[in-house]
């Protein structure tokens, strides 16, 4: 969706002084935003006893905003060493961690186990031979399959490289209970980018009665359930965004239910990333070329390095011209970086305020799996990445990669072997 009026009026009047101080391109994002969408998250789900965020760490992977979430409560979802890392950089404690990974490595297994561990959440079986140490909490990542649809985006969970199938959840939990295990979690991620709530409420009705089943083959009770992430934000103007406060009702009765049932409430755990940071990062660019052909281009100073999205998906990210009105003097153009790729395009055919060299283009949606994402095809570099604090500050939280960052790795003891 584009910029939203609040983050637009306290951007736009000062970002052409940012981009002169700073340089473009760069991401920057809204503190106040984030913190904004934080609250809400924990109102919507008030009325669940113990209900808790672990911030996808995948999506924004930034110590300044991991603090961010910190202050919130929040705990984090990782996926890799390196996640784990960040993580524990800025204070995290084995509870709030949760190390989803899969094909698992022992040397992932090792580094989850450093520090007091985490929570392990298996994608396999098979892991359970692998593991460091025999942990007192474990959880299992469950794939319903053919009991389930899974979204546009994330596709059919039978053809998911993810999970524990249906036909290996009791045999899973049971093993683990044999190990020694004393207390179980259970944890699901079937969607991305939706935003039909009740989806999500049939992911956590589904994983409700799964504990249900189990408790009742194998004597034990589960901490929580983990419906994973994926809460949808509307990338494109004028579509509706997911119900959230709908999606925490609903969700809360089945709680309720549950409990009057079973005489015991789990905890609800989920863990956004998208729908926390997406919609609170922009990416600044300028505009330094024009190129008419059989198409009008507008040539910027970033590249799909920097938001690599709508090169690999099509994805949509609504643009704004600085200083510019949407409504007149328009013209239809590609956006274009300078990599030597022709999938290396912000957009294909959008009609846009015409555009002059030295114009300041805003990117919308870029706080989540933007600058995660890029990569250093043709050598192309990094951006710097900004913070727009609630006290109306502009921070430096990452700088932009140099070319000595690029050859670092050329740099090495000579290492050979004879055969």
């Amino acid at each position: 969706m584009p910029i939203s009026p609040s983050y637009q009026q306290r951007l736009f009047p000062t970002v052409e002084t940012i981009a002169e101080h700073f340089g473009t391109p760069f991401h920057i994002y809204d503190e106040k935003g984030i913190r904004e969408t934080g609250k809400r998250l924990l109102d919507a789900f008030s009325g669940v006893k113990k209900f808790r965020e672990f911030y996808a760490v995948k999506a924004l992977p930034n110590p300044a905003i991991l603090k961010i979430m910190k202050d919130l409560g929040f705990g984090f979802d990782c996926s890799s060493i390196a996640e784990l890392v960040l993580s524990r950089m800025i204070g995290a404690t084995p509870e709030d961690i949760m190390f989803t990974s899969n094909n698992t490595s022992r040397q992932d297994f090792k580094a989850a186990a450093d520090q007091g561990g985490c929570i392990l959440n298996l994608d396999d079986i098979t892991l359970l031979d692998k593991m460091e140490e025999i942990p007192e909490l474990l959880c299992f990542r469950y794939n319903p399959g053919k009991r389930r649809t899974g979204n546009e985006i994330i596709g059919n969970p039978v053809e998911s490289k993810y999970g524990v199938s249906h036909d290996q959840v009791i045999t899973a939990y049971r093993r683990a209970k044999e190990m020694g295990v004393k207390k179980f979690g259970i944890h699901t991620m079937l969607a991305s980018n939706e935003l039909n709530y009740k989806y999500m409420v049939q992911t956590a009705e589904m994983l409700l009665e799964l504990i249900a089943e189990i408790s009742t083959d194998l004597g034990i009770v589960f901490d929580f359930i983990n419906i994973g992430g994926g809460l949808g934000i509307p990338y494109q103007p004028g579509a509706e965004g997911l119900d959230l406060e709908a999606m925490g009702r609903e969700t809360t009765v089945l709680f309720d239910q549950f409990e009057k049932k079973h005489g015991y409430q789990p905890a609800l755990y989920m863990e956004s990333g998208r729908f926390m940071t997406g919609p609170h990062g922009v990416l600044v660019t300028k505009a330094i070329n024009r190129k008419d052909i059989y198409r009008t281009y507008i040539g910027v100073d970033a590249s799909m390095s920097s938001l690599m999205r709508p090169a690999i998906y099509g994805a949509y990210h609504h643009i704004n011209v600085v200083g510019k009105d949407d409504s007149a003097n328009q013209e239809t153009v590609d956006v274009v970086g300078s990599l030597c790729e022709n999938n290396d395009k912000f957009a294909i055919q959008r009609l846009l305020p015409a555009i002059e060299n030295g114009d300041i283009l805003v990117i919308s949606d870029t706080g989540a799996h933007g600058i995660a994402m890029g990569f250093n095809y043709n050598g192309n570099l990094r951006p710097k990445e900004l913070l727009l604090t609630q006290s109306g500050k502009v921070e430096l939280i990452r700088r932009a990669e140099t070319v000595q960052d690029y050859f670092a790795t050329l740099n090495f003891d000579p290492d050979k072997l004879s055969l």
